[in-house]
């Protein structure tokens, strides 16, 4: 999860990702956010990240990020 942090924090360093749960809904984040956090993600954790994935739930929080990260590596 620290890792995930430290990548959402280079993307937008004032916002606490261990409270926020709505990153999506209250704009936070926006698609080239997205597209930045998802290469990222795939370069740390070894994962894809596919279309179907892209979903607000998915990213509406560090915790629901680092739920689908977890999820990806068991495939």
């Amino acid at each position: 999860m620290e890792d995930l942090i430290e990548i959402l924090e280079g993307i937008h360093p004032d916002v606490d990702y261990n409270t926020c749960e709505s990153l999506i809904d209250d704009g936070i984040l926006d698609s080239f956010d997205i597209v930045t956090l998802i290469s990222e993600i795939n370069q740390e954790f070894d994962v894809v990240i596919s279309a179907e994935h892209i979903v607000p739930e998915n990213f509406n929080s560090a915790k629901a990020l680092y739920e689908l990260i977890e999820r990806l590596e068991e495939e």
